[in-house]
């Protein structure tokens, strides 16, 4: 431009898509419940999220269980 280079300042915790706004990375709270759907658990409920995890909780058929998800997308179990 008449000003010379400007710099282009990405935000590293965004992923940019051109079809739509900004998404965050990481795994969503309806991913981590349908994950928990799809490992077996019933009614999944999302009881704690942090940083590093995310913890699902629900009934099995021996009773209540949870789950945790790396918080990382495509929500792998840990």
């Amino acid at each position: 431009g008449p000003d010379g280079v400007r710099p282009v300042i990405r935000d590293r915790d965004r992923d940019v898509d051109r079809r739509g706004p900004p998404r965050m990375r990481g795994c969503s709270e309806r991913e981590a419940r349908a994950a928990a759907r799809e490992a077996g658990l019933r009614d999944p409920e999302v009881v704690r999220v942090t940083p590093g995890r995310v913890v699902v909780q629900g009934f099995t058929r021996r009773g209540p269980d949870r789950i945790t998800f790396a918080n990382e997308r495509g929500c792998p179990e840990i």
